[in-house]
C-alpha cells in the first residue's frame, strides 16, 4: 500500500514527465500479487498450520500430567429401630486433592507419528514454495498477456490509420478515373475488418487487465512494455538431458509426492503398532482432608502416593488394526503411483520447456528477418503501385503481413520470457531473482 501510494505521488508530480516513467513494472505487479493472491495466502496458512504437526505429535512422547481438586458436602442420619434414644445426625466437609503423571516409555505408534509429523513439516516447505513458484508463472503470464493485447491494439490503430490513408487515396483515383471502383472496395473491406478486430483487441485487453486484477486485487495501472536490444539465448546447459535429470530430482511437485510416499510408508508402521503392548510410567499422589467422616466425629486428613509401570496389550479389537492396515497398504500403492505420475509430469516439463525456449529463441530471430522482409516487400509494392504494376490491393496485403509479422515477433519475445521461466519452474529452480532479470528488460 505505501508503494503504492509513493508511487502516485510521483506521478502527479511529474504530470510533464512520460506516462512510462509512472508505470508499473512487473516486480511491483509481483510484489501485489504477494500482498493480495488468496491462492498463496491460503498455501501460507496451510503452511503456518502444518507446522504444529510436530509439537502435537511430540506431545504424544512426554510425559502427561493432570490434577483434579474436590469440595464435596455431606450429611449422615442414622436411627436404631431397638434403641430409639440412638440416634446420629452428622454433618461433614470432605476436600481431596489428586495429581496424575504418566510418562510414555515404549508406544511405539507414537514414535511413528512424530516421525510422520517431522515428514509432513518438510513436506509443507516444498508446498509452499510451490505455491510461490505458481504465482510468479501466473503474473508472469498475466502481465506479458495484458502487454501483448495492449500491443495489438496499437497495431491494430497504426494498420486502421495506413488503411484509411489508402482508401482515401483509393477515393481519390476513383474520382479522377485513374482507378476502379474495385480499388476503393477491397480497401474499404480491409479498413471495416481492422475496425472490427480492434474492437476484439479491446474487448480482449479489458479480459486481460481482469485476469491480472484477480490475481494482484485491484486494477493495474499503466504497465511498462519490453524493452529494445533483446537478444535471446538458448538454455544453459544446452542439453534436455541434463534438465529432465535435474527436474526427476529438483522438480517441487516431484519432491511433494515422495514426501507422500515415505509419510504413507510410515503410516503402515504406525497402524501395525496397533497390535503392539504399550508401557508407560505412572505415578500418582493423593490428599483429602475432612472434619469428621461416617464413622467418626474426628477431623483428620490421610496422603497416599503410587508409582509403577502401567502395560496394555491389545488382545482383540474387532479387527479394525488389520483393517487399517490394508487401508494403508492400499494408500501407500496410490503415493506410489501419483510419485511417479508427478517425476513423468516433470519430464514431459522439463522436456517441452527446454524445446520451448530453444524454439522460441530461433522464433524471435526467424520473425525479426521475417518482419525485415514483409516490410521490404511492402515497400517495393507500394513502389510498384505508383509505376503502375502493382494493385491497391497488393499494397494492403503486404502491409498486411508487415502487421503481422510486428504482432508474431511481439508473441515470440513473451513466449520466450515465460518459458525461461516454466524451464525454471520445471526443475525447482524459479525465484524472484529469475523474475527480476525479466523485469530488467522492461523499458524503465
Amino acid at each position: 500500500m505505501m508503494r503504492r501510494t509513493t508511487l502516485a505521488l510521483a506521478c502527479l508530480a511529474a504530470l510533464a514527465a512520460s506516462s512510462l516513467a509512472c508505470a508499473e513494472d512487473l516486480m511491483d505487479v509481483y510484489r501485489s500479487a504477494q500482498e493480495h493472491d488468496p491462492t498463496v495466502a491460503a498455501a501460507r496458512a496451510n503452511w503456518e498450520a502444518t507446522q504444529e504437526r510436530v509439537p502435537q505429535a511430540r506431545a504424544g512422547l512426554l510425559p502427561n500430567v493432570t490434577a483434579s481438586v474436590s469440595a464435596n458436602g455431606n450429611y449422615f442420619g442414622a436411627d436404631a429401630d431397638s434403641d430409639p434414644h440412638t440416634r446420629v445426625d452428622r454433618s461433614f466437609g470432605l476436600g481431596g486433592l489428586t495429581v496424575s503423571a504418566s510418562q510414555p516409555l515404549y508406544r511405539y505408534a507414537n514414535t511413528v507419528a512424530y516421525s510422520e509429523a517431522v515428514q509432513q513439516v518438510r513436506q509443507a516447505d516444498y508446498t509452499l514454495a510451490s505455491a510461490k513458484q505458481d504465482l510468479i508463472l501466473r503474473v508472469a503470464q498475466a502481465y506479458f498477456d495484458v502487454l501483448l493485447a495492449q500491443f495489438t491494439i496499437e497495431l491494430a490503430e497504426s494498420q486502421k490509420a495506413a488503411v484509411s490513408e489508402q482508401l482515401a487515396q483509393a477515393k481519390r483515383n476513383f474520382e479522377v478515373g485513374v482507378a476502379t471502383i474495385t480499388d476503393t472496395n477491397e480497401a474499404q473491406a480491409k479498413y471495416d475488418a481492422i475496425v472490427a478486430q480492434e474492437i476484439g483487441a479491446r474487448n480482449d485487453l479489458e479480459n486481460k487487465r481482469t485476469a491480472l486484477r484477480a490475481i494482484i486485487g485491484r486494477a493495474p495501472g499503466e504497465l511498462k512494455p519490453l524493452g529494445p536490444g533483446f537478444e535471446p539465448m538458448v538454455p544453459s546447459p544446452d542439453s534436455p538431458d541434463a534438465w529432465v535429470e535435474r527436474a526427476l530430482g529438483d522438480n517441487l511437485n516431484v519432491r511433494i509426492a515422495q514426501y507422500n510416499a515415505d509419510i504413507a510408508t510410515l503410516e503402515i508402521e504406525r497402524q501395525r503398532a496397533g497390535k503392539l503392548p504399550t508401557v508407560d510410567l505412572v505415578a500418582s499422589v493423593n490428599a483429602q482432608a475432612f472434619n469428621a467422616t461416617v464413622n467418626s466425629p474426628f477431623a483428620g486428613n490421610q496422603r497416599q502416593a503410587t508409582i509403577g509401570v502401567a502395560i496394555n496389550m491389545p488382545l482383540y479389537q474387532g479387527g479394525f488394526v488389520e483393517s487399517k492396515v490394508r487401508e494403508a497398504y492400499a494408500l501407500q500403492d496410490a503415493a506410489r503411483y501419483n510419485l511417479e505420475v508427478a517425476r513423468r509430469n516433470a519430464l514431459f516439463a522439463a522436456q517441452t520447456g527446454f524445446s520451448g525456449v530453444t524454439s522460441a529463441a530461433a522464433s524471435v530471430k526467424a520473425f525479426e528477418q521475417a518482419l525485415v522482409s514483409a516490410q521490404t516487400a511492402y515497400e517495393s509494392n507500394k513502389t510498384g503501385q505508383e509505376v503502375g504494376v502493382r494493385t491497391n490491393l497488393d499494397v494492403l496485403n503486404t502491409q498486411q503481413n508487415v502487421f503481422q509479422a510486428r504482432h508474431d515477433l511481439a508473441q515470440a519475445y513473451f513466449n520466450y520470457l515465460l518459458g525461461v521461466l516454466r524451464l525454471k519452474s520445471a526443475v525447482g529452480a524459479l525465484d524472484t531473482g529469475d523474475l527480476e532479470d525479466v523485469n530488467r528488460r522492461l523499458r524503465g
